[in-house]
């Protein structure tokens, strides 16, 4: 049994850690792979990136395993929150061993974050190393296979997208060779998920899915974005970060394909992307329970091409989960407030 998310690779959990109210409106999710690991890689294609551990992945580097992967707001201050996960992993003996003793161990926690500071009102509240801990025990208090919350939770609580509220969204596939693929998504970009002629969503177009928002929807949706914009006073900031995840047994190099593919996902479903202000940062886990098809050297491309379509669903996802906010740091209709569920 699936649950259309990126548990569904068997061996990861995802934990959020939320935090709303008194100035807060951020949060961190961590991605936890299995005992043991899993092959990991980036693709960074922000002009403005926030992010931790990412040269570890390099495939030219030592480091061939990961054990957790975090998301975070907060900005670059944001970043601490991988501590945290790092000082949970390091107490369970996860880890580059580098000595004798089973706690001689150094986790390697690669980690990205989106700029959502002061949208709860207070710029100083932002993810710490306590939220990072919170986020990984709740991912490992999770059952395998346990459905994801999306929308705004998480990494995604103070994500926007244009001037509608961003957020978490998570979707997955199983190939006709049996390998699983599947995509998380934190969506939080200066570029608009909504075609501006129609209302409707990017994503959903490329999806194949028929039909727009009503004109009259669509024109009092317009009106009440540009009432918001001028409300908030200044444009909204970055990111989008993924994590695209597989049980193909992948190499490092073959990771990083699939990261850099999987950024055709949000190009697909934001416009536009890739700024100098962005930070879009796409991470990719491989837990290796599945061998490509043997003589293939073209097997890798069905997972390629999954990878991509799955980060647009999940960004979809993102958008229709999200919730409004109306607070001291803003205001940010949600989709679903401005033209229905769909």
């Amino acid at each position: 049994m699936t649950v259309d998310a990126l548990t569904d690779v068997v061996g990861l959990r995802v934990g959020h850690a939320t935090r709303t109210g008194k100035g807060w409106l951020t949060g961190t999710t961590v991605v936890l792979a299995p005992e043991g690991g899993a092959v990991a890689a980036v693709d960074v294609r922000g002009g403005g990136p926030g992010t931790k551990e990412t040269d570890a992945l390099d495939p030219r580097n030592l480091v061939q395993k990961v054990d957790a992967v975090v998301l975070t707001g907060g900005s670059a201050y944001g970043l601490d929150s991988a501590s945290g996960v790092m000082a949970w992993l390091e107490e369970h003996g996860r880890g580059v061993r580098v000595g004798a003793e089973p706690t001689h161990v150094v986790p390697v926690v690669p980690a990205a974050c989106i700029f959502d500071l002061g949208r709860g009102g207070d710029f100083r509240a932002r993810p710490d190393a306590a939220v990072g801990r919170a986020a990984v025990e709740a991912a490992a208090a999770s059952a395998p296979g346990a459905p994801v919350a999306e929308g705004c939770v998480g990494a995604g609580t103070g994500a926007t997208v244009g001037q509608v509220k961003g957020g978490v969204g998570t979707a997955s596939t199983v190939l006709d060779s049996g390998i699983t693929v599947a995509a998380l998504v934190v969506c939080n970009a200066v570029g608009s998920a909504v075609e501006p002629v129609t209302g409707a969503l990017y994503g959903e177009l490329l999806q194949g899915r028929i039909g727009h928002p009503a004109p009259g929807v669509h024109e009092a949706a317009r009106r009440r974005l540009a009432e918001v914009t001028a409300e908030n006073g200044h444009p909204p900031l970055n990111t989008t970060l993924a994590v695209v995840a597989t049980d193909a047994d992948l190499t490092k190099a073959q990771a990083q394909k699939l990261a850099g593919t999987a950024h055709d996902g949000i190009a697909r479903a934001v416009r536009p992307v890739h700024l100098l202000h962005d930070g879009d940062t796409v991470f990719a886990l491989a837990t290796g329970a599945r061998a490509l098809a043997a003589g293939s050297p073209l097997a890798l491309n069905d997972v390629l091409a999954a990878g991509a379509d799955l980060v647009t669903r999940a960004i979809v996802r993102a958008v229709r989960a999200a919730e409004p906010v109306d607070g001291p740091g803003g205001t940010w209709p949600s989709y679903g407030e401005l033209y229905g569920a769909g």
